[in-house]
């Protein structure tokens, strides 16, 4: 690359692939960055509702020269594709994710947990505690206080509550997708619309409303497992980086407050933003990353 006189090279984006790996009869879609240290630090980017991969595509520009960073599709999402009976759970998530992470060879990895990726990426925690060398949290809830009432009332929805499914498919409408972007921003002309607009176009895709209505429902498990995954913290009492926008309007600042009743030595830092932290602060937690996974590395 040619600079112009006088000016200088800060950064330079990371080359990244984009492939498919066949997971139990999935074809699940991934991103991974070409790190130039063949031992570079592996951090698995476990993304949330109604995003898919591409919520860390500028993160993997950033990281991705000196880190290893894989972020995949889970089913239903993105660009993955899946069998025409595949059951939507969050355990059946999780096993696709630990099929890709065993189909790629991956024995040690950070995993960064945001939104969906926290039940995800606890689940495998509690499957190969062995494997996981840290966690980077970023609005990733996994306590009671950390849910919203407004959260609350969703994930008691069943089947059977009246007006039940028009309420959860008005959470896949445009509006409430961008509103997932935007809620809770000091500034929303820092968000980009390509990934509102993106998760969108996902979401419009035949069977995926039906394939997220049945992760609606089944997001009760989550709750039920948080005192496992809180067992599995303070067990196992990993490296932790939480990041959080504190105007999310689903998961409270007081989830990620309840993070240091478990891993006390957490590194905690609160952003004047809504779910999607990285859209507006990616400079400052791409730093903080950095620094975390340097730290793991020594």
């Amino acid at each position: 690359m040619t600079l112009l006189a006088g000016t200088s090279l800060i950064s330079v984006p990371a080359r990244t692939v984009h492939r498919y790996v066949e997971v139990d009869g999935a074809e699940v879609f991934y991103r991974e960055s070409l790190p130039e240290r063949a031992d570079a630090s592996v951090l698995l980017l476990l993304h949330g509702f109604p995003s898919a991969s591409h919520q860390f595509r500028r993160l993997i520009d950033s990281l991705g020269r000196h880190y290893r960073l894989i972020a995949p599709d889970y089913p239903g999402f993105g660009h993955t594709r899946t069998p025409e009976r595949f059951t939507y759970s969050f355990d059946r998530l999780a096993d696709v994710v630990e099929g890709f992470t065993e189909r790629l060879g991956l024995t040690r990895y950070a995993m960064y947990l945001f939104d969906f990726g926290a039940p995800v990426g606890f689940r495998l925690a509690l499957r190969h505690p062995e494997r996981v060398t840290g966690l980077v949290v970023q609005n990733g809830n996994a306590y009671l206080e950390g849910l919203s009432d407004t959260a609350r009332d969703f994930i008691a929805l069943t089947p059977e509550s009246p007006g039940a499914e028009s309420t959860v498919l008005g959470l896949f409408t445009l509006a409430a997708t961008r509103a997932q972007y935007e809620g809770g921003t000091a500034d929303p002309a820092l968000v980009a619309p390509e990934g509102w607009l993106l998760d969108q176009h996902f979401l419009d895709q035949p069977g995926r409303k039906q394939a997220q209505l049945a992760l609606a429902y089944d997001y009760k498990s989550n709750l039920a497992a948080y005192p496992a995954w809180q067992a599995w913290l303070r067990e196992h009492r990993p490296p932790t980086l939480i990041t959080w926008g504190t105007g999310d309007p689903f998961f409270t600042e007081s989830g990620a407050r309840a993070y240091l009743n478990d891993v006390p030595e957490a590194e905690l830092h609160l952003f004047p933003t809504g779910h999607f932290a990285l859209e507006d602060h990616l400079p400052e937690i791409a730093t903080l990353t950095a620094r975390f996974l340097d730290r793991l590395h020594v």
